[in-house]
């Protein structure tokens, strides 16, 4: 009966993460200034449960305001914030950074980095697919949508996304947004 009552309760979830997937593809986008500071910390006060217990040193720099959607930019660190603490739940002490670099005058990249348990570069270019999991279900639970969420999102504000890692060493993945708002 638990068996079944957890196949049942992944495949909601699942139902639940394909809907979103959709929804980001087609839903009207906002164009609006978004405080990036104050999406962290929101971020961070909502995950506070799946917090608990855990040693976490955090490493956040100032980070800018953007012009995008703020309820999908807030998926999109939600996912990606939420991974880190995810994948360095084996790490006695885990460290996430939350970063910012300006490349050029047109673009802003902003970064998750964590000491977790990464994975092989071989295999990043699977990582921002639907469905594609890099780790087994037993080791990780997900449905694998979140990082596909991400890309969408990100690629509808105009930008990317794309991962580094090394095995058990951490990953640090990346969103690269235009400075400037862009119409879609």
């Amino acid at each position: 009966m638990q068996t079944i009552s957890d196949s049942a309760k992944q495949m909601g979830q699942l139902i639940d993460d394909l809907l979103v997937f959709s929804r980001m593809g087609r839903q009207e986008m906002l164009h609006a200034a978004v405080n990036l500071d104050q999406l962290i910390k929101n971020i961070l006060s909502d995950l506070r449960l799946d917090l608990q217990g855990r040693e976490i040193s955090w490493t956040i720099a100032v980070l800018p305001d953007v012009q995008g959607d703020p309820a999908m930019l807030r998926q999109v660190f939600m996912n990606l914030i939420a991974n880190a603490v995810k994948f360095t739940s084996t790490r006695p002490i885990a460290t996430i950074e939350i970063g910012v670099e300006y490349p050029n005058s047109t673009e802003i990249v902003l970064f998750v980095r964590d000491n977790g348990v990464g994975f092989d570069m071989q295999y990043a270019p699977k990582l921002f697919g639907v469905f594609q999991r890099l780790h087994r279900a037993d080791e990780f639970e997900g449905t694998g949508i979140g990082l596909a969420n991400v890309r969408r999102i990100v690629h509808r504000h105009g930008g990317r996304t794309w991962a580094e890692s090394v095995p058990d060493k951490g990953a640090t993945f990346y969103v690269l947004l235009p400075m400037r708002r862009r119409d879609s």
